[in-house]
């Protein structure tokens, strides 16, 4: 019913910057929080930044004054920009949003797209 797609990943030089988009579409009544988690290799997967439909964001301390994360809410997209990345930040980075879909009014879920590969390297 939702599909979230994820574009933009790469491999970026560290301090070179790199923007992440991820565009919702399907069939669904409304799109809640959006954010960007991530998982690097043999570690658990982490939230990396979120957004409410009025703007309100969050950043994990990692990411917080280098990343920016922005939607579009008429287009149902939202993007990650990832400034003066380090080889730290590379991992696969997933869109996850809360959407309502379904029969009638629908009910509230969890979507997540597939994941787009980041690597920060020189």
């Amino acid at each position: 019913q939702v599909r979230l797609q994820e574009s933009g990943g790469g491999l970026v030089q560290p301090g070179r910057s790199l923007t992440l988009s991820c565009a919702a579409s399907g069939s669904f009544v409304d799109i809640g929080l959006m954010a960007w988690f991530r998982q690097a290799s043999g570690k658990e997967r982490e939230q990396v930044a979120s957004i409410t439909s009025d703007g309100i964001t969050n950043y994990a301390d990692s990411v917080k004054d280098r990343f920016t994360i922005s939607r579009d809410n008429y287009k149902n997209t939202v993007t990650l920009e990832m400034n003066s990345p380090n080889p730290a930040d590379t991992a696969m980075y997933y869109c996850n949003a809360r959407a309502r879909a379904g029969p009638g009014w629908g009910f509230w879920a969890t979507y997540w797209g597939q994941g787009t590969q980041v690597t920060v390297s020189s």
